[in-house]
């Protein structure tokens, strides 16, 4: 049946049900992440849900990576990542290999689409990474770097095990969006860290400053809670919060030096629980030597080379448990809007300050 969507583009309803994890979307076959071209071609098929966009919000790594590389030309930033959608049907950086979420309006809704909680112009955030969402772009526009935010045209597809968030009314749609995006590390923060221990926070961007919140709030008053990050601005930030037992200038590439720091921090016993939020890569070895032996360190960036991280710990005799940072885990976003509501002084690292 035919049907015009919000966008105005007429297109055709398939009644067959192709793959819920999308890979139907994946030219040469496989799950849509690790392909290296998707086909974001209209119509969208009965399981799927297509997105008016209005905005992406890149992933930190990704986005120091395109503007240091563009020299922070806004024209040669758009027109890097205009290149990477038209060729890969995605926004998948290929030199990260991260993406980021995106926000618009709710423009059609296949007849076999699992959720029933939205309709035609609902404001939703994705909740899974542009490395895996098909996407074709129009236009794009301004670019925020500091928010890693870039205003752009045109449509998403989101496949029936695809996550998303309506936006609160409460909230601001780009800090909505920020958010979301980095919502999985205090979600796994809470889940993992102990009253008791000591936390390592590696790195106090955004994802870092609210695993620092999330931190206080598993822990209480107990323990004790350690941020590292080699910008002062950023600490002065972390400051602000008042969560943070330990705030401390550090170069997070340089594992021996944050051992030190980690050491003199909490007495040679080091930290139970790390957690490496840093958006450029060599950071591994701080994160293992700051972490003591049979504890735990969650990575959660896109910088990240776990064949570095898995070698490293090998090479210095450190048991260990890594774990990988799964962008999704069970009431997280609801967490993390918790979390930036109980703490105004997040305010400064969401408004791209």
């Amino acid at each position: 049946s035919a049907r015009r969507h919000a966008s105005g583009v007429r297109s055709i309803q398939v009644m067959t049900i192709p793959c819920p994890f999308g890979s139907h979307r994946a030219i040469g076959g496989g799950l849509p992440q690790p392909a290296e071209r998707l086909d974001p071609s209209l119509p969208i098929r009965a399981n799927e849900l297509l997105i008016a966009v209005e905005a992406l919000n890149l992933d930190s790594s990704s986005m120091r990576q395109i503007a240091e590389s563009c020299g922070h030309d806004q024209a040669r930033m758009r027109d890097y990542i205009g290149e990477i959608v038209r060729s890969r049907g995605k926004m998948h950086n290929p030199v990260t290999g991260s993406g980021g979420v995106l926000i618009g309006r709710v423009a059609e809704i296949g007849p076999d689409f699992p959720r029933s909680d939205i309709k035609v112009g609902d404001v939703i955030c994705t909740l899974v990474s542009l490395s895996l969402t098909p996407l074709a772009l129009t236009g794009i526009g301004a670019i925020d770097v500091a928010a890693a935010r870039v205003e752009a045209s045109g449509h998403a597809i989101l496949f029936a095990s695809g996550l998303f968030a309506k936006l609160p009314a409460d909230l601001p749609q780009q800090t909505a969006m920020a958010l979301c995006d980095v919502a999985g590390a205090p979600g796994h923060v809470l889940k993992m860290a102990q009253p008791g221990q000591v936390v390592c926070v590696l790195g106090t961007g955004r994802a870092g400053l609210l695993s620092l919140c999330a931190a206080r709030r598993a822990l209480g008053r107990s323990g004790t809670i350690i941020g590292l990050d080699a910008s002062a601005d950023s600490l002065e930030r972390a400051r602000a919060l008042g969560v943070a037992d330990h705030l401390e200038m550090a170069h997070l590439r340089d594992p021996v030096a944050t051992h030190r720091i980690v050491a003199a921090a909490t007495d040679g016993r080091l930290a139970d629980l790390t957690i490496a939020t840093t958006n450029v890569p060599g950071c591994e070895g701080a994160a293992i030597l700051g972490t003591r032996p049979k504890g735990r360190i969650l990575f959660f960036s896109m910088a990240t080379s776990f064949t570095a991280a898995a070698l490293t710990a090998e090479g210095v005799g450190r048991d260990v448990e890594m774990i990988i940072g799964n962008g999704y885990t069970e009431g997280w976003v609801e967490t993390t809007f918790a979390l930036y509501r109980a703490h105004p002084a997040l305010a400064a690292a969401f408004h791209g300050q």
